[in-house]
């Protein structure tokens, strides 16, 4: 099994969902869990729920879309505990509207989060990397719409797909300093912003049915996920989609 005892694993929007399971996956595994994510009040009930399940967790407050913001929590996180080892970029959000409806402000919001966001954390975590000389891991969540659009979605179709690029450049630019970045490319999975889609009974229905599994993963099925992402042993895997959909893209 995946021994991450002694790492330190970084977990933006850890607080909730999916990034909740992989901050869960990884602790399991061993690693000292840091939630960075702007809602104290969440914040605190991840950190109590991961310490329920024996996992050592924190929380560091961070808007990852604020560039001041994701520079401080990474100093804190290291002062905290001297080096970051990985970083999961999973934070994001969603705003459907029809696109002929999509406004220029809700475009620039979902990507300003989602590919902003990321690039503010990835680039924070490959700075501290490289200064430290030691290697790391990077994950960078995009999603399966990425590979087949998504009516209403224009604006986290694009940034998921942005993402994937960003995680191939990335994984080509940083191998020199001994850091490994993979994308993870999660299916329909059971979470609090995609309740709306869940309570169309059509929606459910559909996405279902396509799914060879015949259902939406739960956040705690990407537990072992996480943790392989973030192995250190793994020194030649980088660069790679790690598509965990229950079948849905190749059906």
């Amino acid at each position: 099994m995946t021994d991450l005892t002694g790492r330190t694993v970084v977990v933006t929007g850890g607080n909730n969902g999916l990034g909740l399971g992989m901050a869960e996956g990884v602790g399991r595994a061993g690693a000292q869990v840091v939630i960075w994510s702007r809602t104290a009040t969440r914040n605190e009930k991840a950190v109590a729920a991961l310490a329920e399940a024996g996992v050592r967790a924190s929380a560091v407050a961070c808007d990852t879309s604020d560039e001041a913001s994701v520079d401080k929590a990474m100093a804190e996180t290291t002062s905290r505990y001297g080096a970051v080892d990985c970083m999961i970029a999973n934070a994001g959000i969603a705003a459907a509207a029809p696109y002929a409806e999509t406004s220029l402000d809700d475009w620039h919001r979902v990507l300003r989060t989602n590919l902003d966001g990321t690039f503010l954390c990835t680039r924070a975590a490959a700075r501290h990397f490289i200064e430290r000389g030691e290697g790391g891991a990077m994950v960078v969540v995009s999603s399966t719409i990425s590979r087949y659009g998504g009516a209403g979605q224009a604006a986290y179709t694009t940034s998921k797909s942005g993402l994937v690029g960003l995680g191939r450049t990335l994984a080509v630019e940083l191998a020199r300093h001994r850091v490994r970045v993979n994308i993870l490319v999660p299916g329909w999975v059971v979470t609090d912003m995609n309740t709306h889609l869940r309570e169309d009974e059509a929606f459910l229905r559909a996405t279902t049915a396509r799914t060879p599994a015949r259902r939406w993963a739960q956040p705690n099925e990407f537990h072992e996920v996480a943790a392989f992402l973030a192995d250190p042993t793994l020194t030649y895997h980088t660069g790679n989609e790690v598509v965990v959909d229950g079948g849905y893209t190749v059906f």
